[in-house]
């Protein structure tokens, strides 16, 4: 929008400027003209007789009626900026209630205009001021005297901003600018008529805040009729006169020796209470410790009382169990002694029986022995019989392991070896052999 009153403004002005060429320039043509007319020497009834036309208004007067337009609409056209509030002034009916709030607006163009305030917080500082760790002098000195007539030095700050509501009261009645001429005269004045009902040892240190806050009050109330809404007030520093400095500093120490005094004297207090209170303690401990070693031997005599009450009937029992349990062993002796002879009863009559058993089966094992042994002679007597030769052989193996009989037919016929034996036979070395052989078995026989 602020673009579009600018463009307006300008094609106004270049409007205006357009009107005011068209008259100039044909002054100018004229003006040549006649310079030249002068130059070429042409007399004077010439002059006469060629008067010049007259100059046409028309042109230039309907250029101003069209740059008055743009221009009249952006004269009407009014911005008011972010943070800032506005009031209509009217040539006719003065200021005009209401407030124009950030955006665009319109007014009547040649007749209002718009008078701007800052509606941001802004800050007042009044008093001493600490900069760079030293401290100066503030614009505004504001000095107060206390209850005792003593000057005392403030440093006030003070946030405030103006009332969106009561602009159009700031804009007719309050001293423009209304935080540069109002502000600065209240707050003095606030803190002056406060300042007398307080000592300085209040107002410093006692009562600071109940001060702060009371002209703050004051403060707000008096700006607040004016259209000043009052965010905070500060009070951030005190100076006092230098010899009350002074007797209030070594008076601030006696103070703290005092203080000091007395916090050492409420410890050695609480220390002697401890100590009365630890002996007692311990007193009381002792007492209980006795008392309760009394009840623990009284509870151990009882229970040693009551356990005799039934240790006794205990052990008699005992004894009773112990006589019942040798009778028991005796009775279980005697038992196992009968249980032993008849045991060992059944084991004679079983090892009788047994070797009955025994003998028996060994006289069946000797008479099948003699019936096999009879059986196997019959048999061997009937081989003999039909086999003399076999009694050569049975001598044979009797006689040595390592004697090898061969059993050839008795007539040889058809044995290829049958030349070899009669020639081994016939050889003496060979009958000797045998003979040496035979020899012995032969004497151990007879």
């Amino acid at each position: 929008m602020i673009a579009l009153r600018i463009l307006l403004m300008v094609a106004g002005v270049l409007l205006l400027a357009s009107a005011v060429e068209i008259p100039l320039h044909e002054l100018w043509e004229r003006i040549q003209k006649a310079r030249r007319k002068a130059e070429s020497g042409e007399s004077a009834n010439n002059e006469t007789e060629a008067e010049p036309k007259p100059m046409n208004w028309r042109r230039p007067l309907t250029l101003v009626a069209i740059a008055c337009v743009p221009i009249l609409i952006a004269g009407s056209i009014v911005v008011v900026p972010s943070g800032m509030g506005g009031v209509r002034v009217s040539q006719v009916r003065g200021t005009l209630p209401g407030t124009l709030y950030p955006g665009v607006h319109y007014v009547t163009p040649m007749i209002d205009s718009v008078q701007t305030f800052d509606l941001r917080d802004h800050l007042f500082t009044a008093g001493i001021l600490e900069e760079g760790g030293k401290t100066g002098a503030a614009k505004n000195q504001l000095s107060v005297q206390s209850l005792e007539g003593l000057n005392i030095g403030l440093a006030v700050t003070v946030r405030y901003r103006l009332d969106p509501n009561k602009l159009a009261s700031v804009e007719a009645h309050m001293p423009q600018p209304v935080d540069k001429e109002l502000v600065p005269p209240v707050v003095a004045s606030a803190w002056r008529e406060l300042a007398p009902q307080y000592t300085v040892r209040e107002i410093f240190s006692t009562k600071r805040e109940e001060v702060r806050s009371k002209a703050a009050n004051i403060i707000t109330h008096k700006l607040g009729e004016d259209g000043i809404v009052v965010e905070e007030v500060m009070l951030s520093d005190i100076q006092l006169p230098d010899e009350y400095a002074k007797g209030l500093e070594g008076l601030l120490l006696k103070e703290q020796e005092d203080d000091q005094l007395g916090v050492v004297t409420d410890i050695q207090q609480k220390q002697v209470k401890i100590a009365e209170l630890q002996a007692e303690a311990e007193a009381v401990q002792k007492v209980k410790a006795a008392e309760g070693e009394a009840q623990s031997r009284v509870v151990e005599a009882k229970g040693e009382a009551d356990a005799m009450q039934y240790t006794l009937p205990l052990k008699q029992k005992q004894i009773e169990q112990s006589k019942l349990e040798a009778e028991a062993r005796k009775e279980a002796t005697i038992e196992n002694a009968d249980a032993e002879a008849q045991a060992k009863v059944i084991d004679s009559k079983a090892e009788l029986a047994r070797r009955n058993m025994m003998a028996d089966a060994e006289a069946s094992r000797v008479r099948l022995m003699a019936s096999a042994d009879a059986e196997r002679m019959t048999s061997e007597a009937a081989l003999l019989n039909k086999s003399p030769l076999l009694i050569n052989k049975i001598i044979a193996e009797r006689l040595s392991d390592k004697i090898q009989v061969v059993m050839v037919p008795s007539d040889g016929k058809f044995f290829f070896a049958n030349d070899v034996f009669k020639s081994m036979a016939a050889s003496p070395v060979m009958k000797q052999e045998m003979d040496s052989e035979s020899s012995p078995t032969a004497g151990g026989a007879h």
